[in-house]
């Protein structure tokens, strides 16, 4: 599943991203903001509009806008939490 697929609020970790499919540029930016293989990310908000851009992606304690190509990059698995009781 990518990024912009991730129900809101489901934690997840990034797998990989094809690098490949974005320009060099905003490539160099996403990784400078840690939305890297590995990453643990969070999709906390939906865009209403047309393309339904931007993405409201949780990173550590940031929250950053993204949009939906750059997400569409980025294929993500959820992250089970189990509570300890």
């Amino acid at each position: 599943m990518t990024l912009d697929q991730l129900p809101l609020g489901t934690p997840a970790r990034i797998a990989s991203v094809d690098w490949t499919t974005l320009v060099a540029e905003e490539a160099q930016r996403l990784r400078a903001l840690g939305l890297d293989e590995g990453a643990r990310v969070s999709l906390a908000y939906r865009g209403v509009f047309m393309g339904r851009d931007p993405l409201a992606v949780e990173i550590g304690r940031m929250t950053i806008a993204l949009r939906r190509v750059h997400a569409r990059a980025m294929t993500v698995e959820p992250i089970l939490e189990t509570s300890a009781a």
